[in-house]
């Protein structure tokens, strides 16, 4: 058996651009494949800019607490490919065994025939190929970019679809303006399909609703249609079929919540699931969505961090998913406080100073490295911008440089450390940590 990264390196080749949104490259595959998106469990997909990822893990911890078998596809993967597709087993759903994956990939390489395709592409095709080889009741499908040209948005029906938040990200493929990118968002909508829509700015929300009028597609909007605040250590969600009291949700921040509110709102009106009230309290507290303000509480990097200190990891990266953190570490301040040290990461092509001045009066420094791709804003200029806006900022060439950088430091009482800017920084940060992604 081939190994799934000699594949995968392989894979790479085939388009010079690794984003090219079209749907034409897919429907070829996947017609060569005997069309395998034909053969899907029942679909609930999602886009979105921030939220889908961990709305995706609220769902799928709901629906197997309610004893349902359920596929998942999600990217970008963290530290192993394998991450991106989780296979219903019984017991909860895992992921996908190499010598699967391998084969899958194998067959839609060989039947692609060295034709041009992304490579986001020709991989979304082999999950659905593996998707459509094992049984399941749900698959919980994720956009990987925008939605209209999204390779995943070959599915024609499904039971749902969901919009999470809409912000600034990718303008380069979605546009420069938040009309725009949602109306790439709502191209993921189906005619008749109810789509549940996480709240959203009035300018996207506008655009959403456009859409949907247009398709009739019945709206489940989140502020109006359904509501989830927060009740002391509690949370309560309202819809059209009553009032929930719920435990708070297992992932830390306030955004949680909205997350939180529009998976329970997504099963709330998928009738024919019949989701028990139990099942969501357990999903609640028992979700799982690694850097998403996830606490590191064992392993290589936490070893070389202060005694006593918090290490957190967040893959935020646009400005509003960079307030969702600072607000997240604002509540954790209120709570305990502590000295918040950032140890950032980022990408050339994101908003690195929209997403810093969420932190400024927040933080005491921050600690630039240089994430581990072809695309990375280069650190000395990750710590000019923080100095521009008036956080003190030093390069490290290492996360693990970086860390005991803050120890040497001697603080008290011990920081609170978070490790943010990229999924790729996430990704190598539990690498280096030496602890499973998922």
């Amino acid at each position: 058996m081939v190994a799934v990264d000699v594949v995968l390196a392989r894979l790479l080749a085939l388009h010079p651009k690794r984003i090219d949104l079209s749907l034409d490259r897919m429907w070829c595959l996947l017609g060569r494949l005997g069309h395998p998106e034909r053969r899907l469990p029942p679909v609930i997909h999602v886009a979105g800019t921030n939220g889908k990822g961990s709305t995706v893990a609220f769902l799928r911890a709901i629906l197997e607490a309610a004893g349902f078998g359920v596929h998942v596809y999600t990217s970008p993967h963290l530290v192993r490919f394998n991450e991106r597709v989780r296979l219903a087993r019984l017991g909860g759903s895992v992921l996908v065994e190499d010598d699967e994956l391998a084969d899958a990939l194998a067959t839609c390489e060989r039947l692609n025939a060295g034709d041009p395709i992304t490579f986001f592409e020709i991989t979304t095709a082999a999950a659905f190929l593996l998707f459509a080889r094992n049984p399941a009741d749900v698959l919980l499908l994720e956009v990987g970019l925008g939605g209209r040209l999204d390779a995943t948005n070959v599915v024609d029906c499904a039971l749902a679809t969901v919009i999470t938040s809409v912000s600034h990200d990718h303008h380069e493929f979605l546009g420069d303006t938040i009309e725009l990118i949602a109306a790439e968002k709502s191209g993921i909508l189906k005619r008749g399909v109810p789509a549940i829509i996480a709240p959203q700015s009035q300018q996207a929300l506008t655009v959403i609703e456009r859409h949907a009028e247009r398709l009739r597609t019945p709206l489940r909007i989140g502020g109006k249609h359904w509501r989830a605040t927060p009740d002391r250590d509690r949370m309560v969600f309202r819809d059209g079929n009553g009032i929930m009291e719920l435990p708070a949700p297992r992932l830390v921040g306030r955004h949680q919540l909205d997350n939180a509110g529009t998976a329970i709102a997504t099963l709330r009106c998928i009738h024919a699931l019949r989701i028990p009230d139990t099942a969501i309290e357990q999903g609640l507290t028992s979700v799982e969505w690694p850097a998403r303000m996830q606490r590191l509480a064992r392993g290589r990097l936490v070893e070389l961090a202060p005694e006593g200190a918090e290490l957190w990891l967040d893959g935020g990266h646009n400005p509003d998913g960079g307030l969702a953190v600072a607000n997240a570490l604002a509540d954790l301040d209120r709570r305990v406080s502590r000295p918040l040290i950032l140890v950032v990461g980022m990408l050339a092509n994101k908003d690195c100073q929209g997403f810093l001045m969420n932190f400024a009066g927040l933080t005491r420094t921050v600690i630039a490295v240089t994430v581990r791709q072809d695309t990375a804003l280069p650190s000395e200029e990750i710590a000019h911008i923080a100095r521009g806006i008036g956080i003190s900022a030093e390069t490290r060439d290492s996360i693990a440089e970086a860390i005991a950088a803050i120890t040497a430091l001697g603080l008290d009482p011990a920081p609170r450390i978070l490790i943010t800017g990229s999924l790729y920084l996430a990704g190598e940060v539990l690498a280096a940590n030496g602890l499973p992604s998922t």
